[in-house]
């Protein structure tokens, strides 16, 4: 399975589980999952984390674009089903233009595109005042989970030099 990680991932694991400073084998456990290709993000997330200014953005930054994906003519194919399944629904029109304006539709269309899984620490809701990514994704029939499930599902490990012990 590839993933592709919402902004949330990456802000959440900084500011609280996995710091920088503190937990650098989960960040290097993603610049590992990325070389094998089963982890990525998209250009627009790369630039709100960007907006941090931050350790976390000199951390996205030097992962460049191939960590955080531009767009490819996939997905400029399918950002109409995408926005067509927005529109369809009972959201806000204040909603629609909202998340048709942000990453979270990026995200999407990325993920439906290529088959990929959205991980987000989103969940879904049942407001019309606002698009959660897994609403969409499972209104498109697109996998999404938390960053904690792609970790359990990827087997994920992080254990102190010299304290692995076999399960």
């Amino acid at each position: 399975m590839v993933y592709l990680l919402d902004a949330n991932v990456f802000i959440q694991a900084k500011n609280l589980h996995y710091g920088l400073d503190f937990c650098p084998a989960f960040w290097e456990w993603l610049i590992q999952r990325n070389q094998e290709k089963k982890i990525f993000s998209i250009e627009k997330v790369g630039d709100e984390i960007d907006a941090g200014g931050d350790e976390l953005s000199d951390w996205a930054i030097k992962r460049g674009p191939g960590f955080f994906l531009y767009p490819d003519e996939r997905i400029l194919s399918v950002l109409g089903q995408v926005s067509a399944w927005v529109t369809n629904q009972n959201y806000e029109p204040a909603a629609i233009n909202t998340f048709l304006q942000n990453a979270d539709y990026y995200i999407v269309a990325h993920a439906l595109a290529h088959g990929y899984a959205v991980v987000t620490h989103e969940v879904a809701a049942a407001s019309t005042k606002i698009i959660k990514i897994p609403n969409a994704c499972i209104g498109l029939g697109v996998k999404c989970m938390t960053p904690f499930e792609m970790l359990r599902h990827e087997k994920a490990r992080f254990v102190l030099a010299g304290r692995l012990h076999s399960r």
